[in-house]
């Protein structure tokens, strides 16, 4: 029997690069396996749409403001090498009470046992190499490069065709270019070349599925090094990068950037902070600290100081807030204050005021998902640029005094298509394949967002983003040979046929949307503190644009 776990994000969709990391706990005779999410960073990628640890929910305390916008995506690309070195024990002779191995009768395939992973951070050189970056308009580039996808047979798919699982849960493509994958011999079934998308899938198939992976760009501002000792390393992290690989981010990560720019590896994070935000980030440099660092922060002994900037005059008082923190959405990534919610405190002090917008200080006693961000809204001062918490989706008030003048459905379904029409899914960490069906479906917005609101959006995104899209090739007809690819991509990596991304323009962001004004100033526990500079939006002389 396959146990699954929550939904599992489009793994073989090219343009939705939400992975989930799984374990497999193999059993004796007949492979059962178990699967296990692995929030934890020491392998990459992948959300729920959002999952929060990074996204909502309770990050056990040492993740005020991050998203677990993804979980962590595997490093190599699914499959987990035995524990303790890259290959597999030799296999023990079957002993009493057990089965040998079944070698199946003539032309019957054979289904192999999960192959195990082990645990820890296991980026490497070969993952690095993947591709390069490049710099340009005040933004890091990461050069499309060439991906496998990873992943086992989940129980709901057993027993139907791929032809079936492609066009139910994998709509983000058309059919067309599957079978144009096929041709292509990009599809491997149990790493044999797929000849026909209607072979019937069993238990613990192993699917690869090779595609053009395209990311988004970040800002140019370098991953600065506030502090490395035998134990710790600790970045300035910019605002933009994601801390380690999740939905379409792998090599524009701060995991991936120590990792190629810097030497540093098989670091394990010791918190997260949301992509947009910026500020001390820690790593420790082995497991032992890591669940040193950890067992500190359980029993609250870590201190976290937070600075931003937000709408309006705060009061010059200190202000405490404990309203209770509950997840809308898992998938998308978004909080509000809710009696149903858990407990959390955050302590705000005004550091001044332009006229226009305060800077405050924020010191989180409670560490969940988007504490500080929601806590300023309930109080009525959103972050200024909060592109999630200071949305016209929430209604007029913007959630203030926790009034939000619609269902959580309305909610999101508003906050989509804002994004959608803004052309910024990245904000959510959805990207247009994630949508369907959950929450794209051709439903109209709730009246609150309006018509002419989305007009409006709709206009100037085309006009700031302006994304175009060439003469689309007719898959049907594109007929590549299995050994073709392979030999294209020795020539050029960054263009490829089957990529509908290739096939789109789209006008760089501006280095200044990609910064949002909350930033992790310090960071202190037992026998460590680190700092990090103030921002310059944060400074008593900063002017709105």
């Amino acid at each position: 029997m396959w146990l699954t776990g929550r939904r599992w994000l489009s793994v073989l969709v090219p343009e939705c690069l939400n992975l989930r990391r799984l374990s497999f706990a193999g059993t004796s005779g007949g492979h059962k396996g178990r699967m296990a999410e692995t929030p934890s960073i020491e392998a990459e990628a992948a959300s729920e749409l959002r999952a929060p640890t990074q996204q909502n929910g309770d990050t056990g305390g040492h993740a005020t403001d991050e998203r677990t916008p993804g979980r962590p995506e595997p490093a190599g690309a699914g499959v987990e090498p035995a524990p303790g070195g890259g290959e597999q024990a030799p296999a023990a002779a079957p002993g009493p009470g057990k089965r040998k191995k079944r070698r199946g009768a003539t032309g019957e395939r054979i289904v192999p046992p999960p192959k195990k992973r082990r645990a820890g951070v296991s980026f490497g050189d070969e993952h690095f190499a993947e591709t390069s970056y490049y710099f340009e308009g005040g933004l890091r580039k990461v050069r499309p490069y060439y991906f496998d996808f990873q992943t086992y047979c989940k129980g709901r798919w057993v027993g139907h065709s791929l032809l079936h699982v492609f066009s139910t849960e994998f709509r983000a493509q058309p059919l067309a270019y599957y079978e144009a994958a096929v041709r292509a011999g990009r599809l491997h079934l149990n790493e044999e070349p797929v000849q026909d998308l209607s072979i019937v899938l069993k238990d613990n198939d192993f699917l690869r599925n090779t595609v053009h992976r395209h990311e988004p760009p970040v800002t140019a501002e370098p991953v600065r090094l506030l502090a490395e000792n035998e134990d710790m390393v600790v970045v300035d992290k910019p605002s933009s990068i994601p801390v380690h690989p999740c939905g379409r981010f792998r090599h524009n990560t701060v995991i991936f950037i120590l990792g190629k720019e810097h030497q540093l590896k098989e670091l394990h994070p010791l918190h997260r902070l949301d992509r947009l935000t910026s500020g001390v980030l820690m790593f420790a440099k082995t497991a032992a600290v890591s669940e040193r660092i950890h067992e500190q922060v359980r029993d609250r002994q870590l201190e976290k100081e937070y600075v931003c900037r937000v709408e309006g005059e705060f009061p010059t008082e200190e202000v405490t807030c404990k309203e209770p923190i509950l997840v809308v959405s898992y998938k998308v990534g978004v909080c509000r204050v809710d009696t149903r919610g858990k407990p959390c405190e955050t302590v705000f002090q005004r550091l001044s005021y332009n006229g226009h917008s305060s800077v405050v200080r924020c010191r989180p006693l409670t560490g969940r998902t988007h504490q500080i961000r929601v806590h300023l809204q309930f109080l009525g001062h959103p972050i200024l640029n909060d592109p999630i918490y200071n949305s016209v989706a929430w209604g007029p008030s913007r959630g203030r005094g926790g009034h939000i003048p619609k269902t959580d459905e309305e909610l999101l379904r508003d906050l989509v298509a804002e994004h959608q029409a803004k052309q910024s899914l990245d904000v959510l960490d959805l990207c247009e394949g994630d949508l369907s069906p959950g929450l794209s479906d051709t439903i109209a917005p709730s009246s609150e967002l309006g018509k002419d609101c989305l007009e409006e959006l709709t206009a100037s995104a085309q006009k700031m983003d302006g994304a175009v899209e060439a003469a689309p090739q007719d898959l049907d007809k594109m007929a590549l040979a299995p050994g073709n690819a392979t030999e294209t991509d020795a020539v050029n990596k960054e263009m490829d046929p089957l990529c509908a991304e290739c096939r789109l323009v789209r006008q760089d962001p501006l280095p200044q949307d990609l910064v949002m004004f909350l930033h992790a100033l310090r960071y202190k526990g037992p026998g460590f503190e680190y700092f990090s500079p103030m921002p310059a939006w944060a400074q008593d002389d900063w002017q709105e644009d």
